[in-house]
């Protein structure tokens, strides 16, 4: 008779079976019974709602963790409606939007449009549902588009079809899917024309004026007018002085992380204390930097999760630490974490003397060395061989997942973009508060890496706060929670105000500033 043991191991494998295809999303019939309910049991499936279930970690599913609901929630979302409306779905226009402009956040609630809809909401996992709403027909073909499999508005029809709420609900979005057609609005113009969409076009024209292209304004007011519209120019977002900034990319995830950027900076400056000036000697503000690495060290691997104590720390400053001749420290994937922070802080110093030693443009010192530190901190781990080499490679190039947070970030496919984008926002800022607040920020936002992108925001804030001769600062383990509830803040809700406070008291605590 197989043991429990050995009962959980088929159970497993029938699960790796119906994975090889990187499914995360399942139906119940794809399992027999006693692997279904073992697995469910174990923690390595969980149930979403009645017939469908998703992968989950044992430990995570043990302490109710969101993570892999949130990881799954956009393919769930994707089989469920396609099993359940065959094909006969979409998104609203404004969950559409949202996607266009880059905000792949987990929503609450999403909204579905299908003829086959019944008006009922289903509750999911982690206080989120989904909502269908019965419609007479599907739209035509081109107004509809498929992407990552999910059944989307094009930008066109969706600005077409949402009502001037949504600018004031989601002005950044607006701006950048905006931003997005600005190149060649000729699509958006001829479905304003065909339809006599006269008060949609003006508001459109209006929403275009405010962000700075008059001309795509005076375009459509002049097309409407020559098919005998007469239409009356409105400003769809909110009155009076706003966050909104003038149109610079047709990219939309360039447009967003510039107005997120923008959106930022009168937070931050509110916030942070007034930069003390580059240090007077370089060789002190150096001294103090490795002062702290042991401090550093310590709290920043253990906010990420890893089990280090000071004596490890020690043991791997000191190089008595030894994977070549020692079985146990090279097995220790905590020491092997340890011993790659080193290797990385060591870079990140050269970096940080490199920045004080001549006049140089700290954005670019951060551009040019950042993938150096990243390479540095998982050396060892590949050396081990407990990573592939492939690790060293630099930007993922799958989709990553944050635990417990509804920030999805960006589609790796954008990253070719969303970097060079990032570094020249952080070129271009005069301020060097600014410049390592809102690079921290958007730098985890982004997600570049498959991993360590914690540890490698930490440090690329504390480089470009060197810059002002700020000084080195230290995010403690028992200010975790705090720290990724501000930062959960601004990537979900885009309030970056709870984050800039909470750097601002760590400078004003941690003592003397430039030397």
């Amino acid at each position: 008779m197989a043991t429990a043991h050995e009962k959980l191991a088929a159970s497993l494998e029938a699960l790796r079976q119906l994975q090889q295809d990187a499914a995360r999303v399942f139906r119940s019939g794809q399992f027999k019974r006693a692997d279904r309910e073992r697995l469910v049991k174990t923690g390595f499936l969980q149930e979403v709602m009645r017939g469908w279930l998703i992968s989950s970690d044992p430990e995570g599913s043990a302490r109710g963790d969101s993570t892999a609901w949130f990881a799954s929630f956009w393919d769930f979302c994707r089989r469920y409606c396609e099993h359940r409306f065959d094909g006969q779905w979409y998104l609203s226009p404004e969950q559409s939007l949202l996607l266009h402009a880059e905000n792949t956040t987990v929503p609450t609630q999403l909204i579905v449009f299908s003829p086959r809809g019944t008006q009922n909401t289903v509750e999911l996992l982690f206080e989120t549902s989904l909502y269908d709403l019965r419609v007479l027909e599907m739209p035509a073909p081109e107004d509809l588009l498929v992407r990552d499999g999910v059944r989307l508005f094009s930008p066109e029809a969706a600005l077409i079809k949402v009502p001037e709420g949504f600018y004031r609900r989601s002005p950044l979005e607006a701006e950048v899917v905006l931003g997005s057609l600005q190149r060649e609005p000729s699509r958006l113009l001829a479905r304003l024309l065909d339809g006599g969409h006269t008060v949609i076009a003006g508001r459109i024209a209006g929403a275009f004026r405010r962000l700075g292209r008059g001309d795509i304004a005076d375009d459509i007011c002049a097309a409407m007018k020559a098919a005998d519209h007469n239409v009356r120019e409105s400003d769809p977002f909110t009155p009076g002085p706003g966050k909104v900034v003038k149109l610079r990319s047709s990219s939309p995830i360039v447009g967003r992380l510039q107005a997120l950027w923008a959106s930022g900076r009168d937070a931050v400056l509110a916030e942070l204390p007034e930069p003390p000036g580059p240090p007077v000697d370089r060789a002190v503000y150096l001294q103090q930097v490795d002062d702290l690495y042991e401090q550093d060290a310590y709290h920043s691997l253990s906010i990420e999760g890893y089990r280090v104590t000071p004596e490890l720390i020690e043991r791997v400053a000191s190089g008595a630490w030894d994977p070549a001749t020692d079985a146990n420290d090279r097995e220790s994937g905590n020491a092997l974490a340890a011993f790659g922070y080193w290797l990385a802080f060591g870079r990140v110093r050269k970096s940080v003397e490199t920045l004080l030693a001549g006049d140089l443009n700290p954005g670019a010192v951060l551009r040019a060395d950042h993938r150096d530190w990243y390479r540095e901190m998982f050396r060892p781990q590949v050396a081990a061989g407990l990573l592939e080499p492939s690790m060293l490679a630099g930007y993922r190039s799958l989709p990553v997942y944050l635990r417990g947070s509804r920030h999805v970030p960006p589609r790796w496919e954008v990253l070719p973009e969303a970097m060079p984008a990032l570094f020249d926002l952080i070129e271009h800022e005069p301020e060097p508060g600014v410049r390592a607040v809102l690079g921290h920020w958007l730098l985890g936002y982004i997600h570049p890496f498959p991993d360590g992108n914690g540890r490698i925001a930490r440090f690329a804030m504390n480089t470009l706060f060197a810059s002002g001769g700020y000084s080195w600062i230290v995010i403690r383990v028992e200010t975790r929670d705090e720290y990724m509830a501000s930062l959960e803040a601004a990537s979900v809700g885009g309030d970056v105000g709870p984050f800039a406070r909470f750097i601002g008291h760590q400078l004003r605590s941690t003592g003397p500033k430039s030397v």
